[in-house]
């Protein structure tokens, strides 16, 4: 394996086992959002408990942001390794309910909102619901 997924997990607290090297690779190869069943499909001889397992110590971990679409199925995407998922940090997603993807907005920021006293901020999810580019061209 490359050691340059070693150190990335090692960055973050995490172990790199094999398995865990195995998932990150197969994430890393995504080029956005990704499903569980996904990673299940690309990993058909990982357990589907053990890639679940793996993908919520990422989360835990910062290596990856989870994004509840409304899709009933949770959504993931790779941090930058910059991320440390501070509100401040995350940004916007958006659902095209033509084709049920679901994409990250990285340049648009989700607007701070002011926050009653003795309330804090822990995590926000922005979901813009629509139709993308691809799927608008389609239907013109």
């Amino acid at each position: 394996m490359d050691t340059h997924y070693e150190e990335y997990l090692l960055k973050r607290g995490v172990k790199p086992t094999a398995l865990r090297l195995l998932i990150l690779k197969a994430m890393t190869a995504k080029k956005d959002v990704f499903s569980l069943s996904d990673l299940e499909t690309e990993l058909g001889t990982v357990d589907k408990s053990t890639i679940f397992r793996t993908l919520t110590i990422f989360s835990q971990s910062r290596l990856l942001h989870t994004i509840d679409d409304g899709s009933g199925s949770l959504k993931y995407a790779l941090c930058d390794e910059a991320c440390e998922c501070r509100p401040e940090q995350q940004h916007v997603h958006f659902y095209c309910t033509v084709c049920k993807r679901t994409f990250c907005l990285r340049d648009t920021a989700i607007p701070l909102i002011a926050m009653p006293k003795n309330f804090s901020i822990e995590n926000i999810n922005y979901v813009v619901k629509g139709v993308c580019g691809k799927c608008s061209k389609i239907a013109t």
